[in-house]
């Protein structure tokens, strides 16, 4: 099987960081997300709803207004807003309790929305958060990683929640690192993915679905 026939969605991506990774190692990869990409390449992004992408629209235009029909995709990758789920509200939590009923209430909403993509129709499933508010009783993340394991200069500690793949293998570790949440401002910025984690998800999983999927239709022979 070749990448070109894996199909690759990045749900909750304007950066288009990871797409572009994906598309770099040749497989058939599309951001999506409620605002227009940054990655300056419309071809590959769909401003819109990404649980309509995943479960009505198979048939889709990209920004540029080229069309595209996908049969059934293959991986997909979400980055749904930590904003009301992470540790980055805990000083408006008490004992388990949130002060403020108004951001309770956003909070459970988008832990809806987190919790969605795990039902998402895709073979392989990767879920990225910081790590959560334990008031709203997210499960527990697959594993963590760190952007310094894989060579950046920065510490932001992730959370991945996998379904059908192996946890990121650490590719090169820089010891001469600092605090992303505290070197940045604007959640929008701090919520961008680091180009050095969007290379190993394409290698290393992207190397893992072709074998996993060549392997599987090769015991069905």
């Amino acid at each position: 099987m070749k990448p070109s026939q894996i199909n690759v969605l990045i749900a909750c991506e304007e950066s288009q960081v990871e797409c572009l990774a994906f598309r770099e190692r040749g497989f058939r990869a599309f951001s999506c997300d409620l605002q227009p990409c940054s990655g300056h390449h419309p071809e590959y992004h769909v401003t819109g709803d990404c649980m309509q992408l995943l479960h009505d629209d198979l048939r889709f235009k990209t920004d540029d207004g080229r069309s595209h029909h996908v049969a059934h995709w293959h991986l997909v990758i979400a980055h749904p807003s930590c904003t009301y789920l992470s540790m980055v509200s805990a000083s408006c939590s008490k004992g388990g309790i949130m002060n403020d009923p108004e951001r309770m209430a956003k909070g459970l909403s988008a832990r809806d929305f987190f919790m969605s993509f795990f039902d998402v129709p895709a073979d392989y499933i990767a879920i990225e958060n910081p790590v959560p508010l334990h008031i709203f009783n997210l499960p527990r993340p697959t594993t963590m990683i760190q952007p310094y394991h894989y060579g950046a200069p920065w510490s932001k500690r992730t959370c991945l929640w996998l379904v059908n793949l192996p946890p990121l293998l650490p590719t090169i570790y820089n010891p001469k690192h600092r605090s992303w949440v505290h070197c940045t401002r604007g959640g929008k910025k701090r919520s961008k993915s680091f180009p050095q984690i969007a290379k190993a998800m394409a290698d290393q999983w992207g190397d893992y679905i072709l074998t996993d999927i060549t392997n599987k239709r090769n015991n069905r022979k």
